[in-house]
């Protein structure tokens, strides 16, 4: 017979936990006699998603939770968005669990009827499925990148300074690029709300790789070596120094980093993720296919993706 712990594993691994948003991705979870947090504002809809879903109200979906998981006293949840689906007809819900093992980003769908829920990815379909997303991303990057930019094989990381898994799966990622030199590979920020100075890292970020595209690369490493030192109290400072050891003047780029016009472009950058379906950090794509759970011991089969994506665009 299968136990409440059991059944609660079940549930979360059925519910997609996009790109390194499982066991890695997670921080600290609440005390078992927390109660669940107040629901905040679900977004309602994405520019370029179907406006024709029966969307669940936040009361409906929190009273669904609550039925699930209400029976664990140290289980808590936030409903992070309810928004239209990619495919016409079906809600898409967001929630962020929190479990003694830490915080989960899992996802969900509900049906028009409003009376099934379904768990799994929807996946792009068609004879050449990855293509719309290639182009999306080939219209809309502005980070930092390395490799010919003409190059008929395009790798993009949307990363977050202050993931742990993003940090992990470095050595990998850096492994594939260099295994790959005529691949052109492009960073851009995607910070997650689950971390509380992942934002204003991108937003120093964003000003170093403007400032100098071979001090972005050892700004990113250096950050990552000291990622645990980093707090939401310390991180101007912190991410001051940085940007002066990775070769640019720090003070200018803390000044640069609080401009308005910085925090828009991080936005678009997150609102790019969004528009191919990150959830979750690091997310990968290879010519426009998605890597759904980054996983640092997979390096060969990323690498036969690699390969691949540049045998196919020869033969097209």
């Amino acid at each position: 017979m299968r136990n409440s712990r059991t059944l609660l594993f079940i549930f979360l691994v059925a519910v997609p936990l996009s790109t390194g948003l499982a066991a890695a991705q997670t921080v600290p979870a609440k005390s078992p006699s927390a109660k669940p947090d107040p629901v905040k504002p679900a977004a309602q809809s994405t520019p370029g998603t179907p406006a024709s879903a029966n969307l669940p109200s936040e009361a409906t979906v929190d009273s669904f939770l609550q039925q699930t998981f209400g029976y664990e006293s140290d289980i808590s949840w936030k409903i992070s968005s309810i928004k239209p689906a990619g495919v016409a007809g079906l809600a898409e819900v967001t929630v962020i669990l929190a479990t003694p093992q830490g915080q989960q980003l899992s996802r969900f769908y509900v049906t028009p009827d409003g009376e099934h829920a379904l768990t799994g990815d929807i996946i792009p379909f068609g004879a050449r499925p990855f293509d719309p997303v290639r182009n999306t991303l080939e219209k809309g990057i502005t980070g930092p990148s390395r490799g010919p930019k003409d190059s008929p094989v395009m790798i993009v990381e949307f990363g977050d300074l202050q993931c742990p898994a993003c940090k992990a799966a470095q050595p990998t990622i850096e492994k594939l690029v260099a295994d790959a030199p005529n691949a052109r590979f492009v960073f851009q920020n995607f910070p997650l709300e689950i971390h509380n100075w992942a934002a204003k890292g991108a937003d120093y970020a964003d000003c170093v790789g403007r400032a100098s595209n071979d001090a972005f690369w050892k700004f990113v490493s250096k950050t990552y070596e000291t990622q645990a030192d980093i707090t939401a109290e310390n991180a101007d400072e912190k991410l001051t120094a940085l940007a002066t050891e990775a070769g640019v003047n720090g003070t200018e780029i803390a000044a640069c980093a609080a401009k308005p016009d910085t925090k828009a472009r991080v936005d678009a950058s997150i609102a790019l993720g969004k528009s191919v379906d990150v959830t979750g950090t690091p997310t990968l794509f290879i010519n426009g296919r998605r890597i759904g759970s980054f996983d640092p011991h997979m390096s060969d089969v990323y690498k036969n993706l690699v390969d691949f994506a540049a045998k196919d665009a020869k033969a097209h």
